[in-house]
């Protein structure tokens, strides 16, 4: 075999290397040797937090890892100022998140800062692996409500508009509000309004742009333009 027949065949066989960062070392096990089993991945390291990825990523050669398996609750540094940081200075990085967290806020929040997934711990191992490819292959993980959020926060100038929809300036200002970290009740305090008011107005809005959850009003604000992330 010829040296450019032999470098073909390396290149063709060379796994994507994934990297997991959890602080649950049995959980961690399990994925690596889950992940291991994938004819196209390989786990190339585990850090056990935040501060410890962080550190590793410092001495290595950042194109070596073609996907960051990130979960959010974790000692010294959690999954947000992880991500806070890569958005910061590595935002090369593709990451998908891996938690047991599946709060609206905590979602929309980690689609801020550039994570390409976000998964539940309970995924079935043929999604993580449909996830990974979705990732490596197309920038970002296409599935439910929230992938549609992180394809628009990854391609801005690819907003597309949903049909005419009017809404009134009081409206706007609420559905960008919803878009914000805000509680409802925080909300409501900073437009001087009772909390039943800005949930009759949440319920509107639900109804008008046939969403049923704050997801939805955060897909249908970027899209639109009414805010921007």
């Amino acid at each position: 075999m010829s040296k450019k027949s032999n470098e073909k065949t390396i290149e063709k066989t060379k796994k994507r290397q994934v990297v997991i960062v959890d602080d649950h070392i049995l959980f961690t096990q399990s994925l690596t040797g889950l992940i291991n089993t994938f004819e196209d991945y390989e786990v190339a390291f585990t850090c056990q937090n935040g501060e410890e990825f962080l550190k590793k990523i410092e001495s290595i050669d950042l194109e070596t890892i073609d996907v960051v398996l990130l979960d959010i609750n974790m000692p010294k540094m959690n999954g947000i100022e992880v991500m806070k940081h890569l958005h910061r200075k590595h935002s090369q990085l593709s990451v998908i998140v891996l938690s047991m967290e599946d709060s609206e806020k905590t979602v929309i929040r980690m689609l801020k800062f550039g994570a390409k997934g976000y998964l539940l711990k309970d995924i079935h191992p043929d999604n993580l692996l449909q996830a990974l490819n979705s990732v490596v292959e197309s920038g970002f993980h296409h599935s439910k409500l929230v992938s549609s959020v992180m394809f628009y926060n990854m391609h801005p100038n690819a907003k597309r508009k949903d049909k005419k929809i009017e809404l009134s300036d009081k409206e706007k200002k609420i559905l960008q509000l919803l878009c914000s970290e805000m509680t409802y009740r925080e909300i409501a305090e900073s437009l001087h309004m009772s909390p039943k008011t800005i949930d009759n107005y949440r319920m509107n809005l639900f109804q008008k742009l046939e969403t049923k959850n704050r997801i939805g009003l955060v897909i249908y604000a970027i899209r639109n333009d009414i805010f921007r992330v």
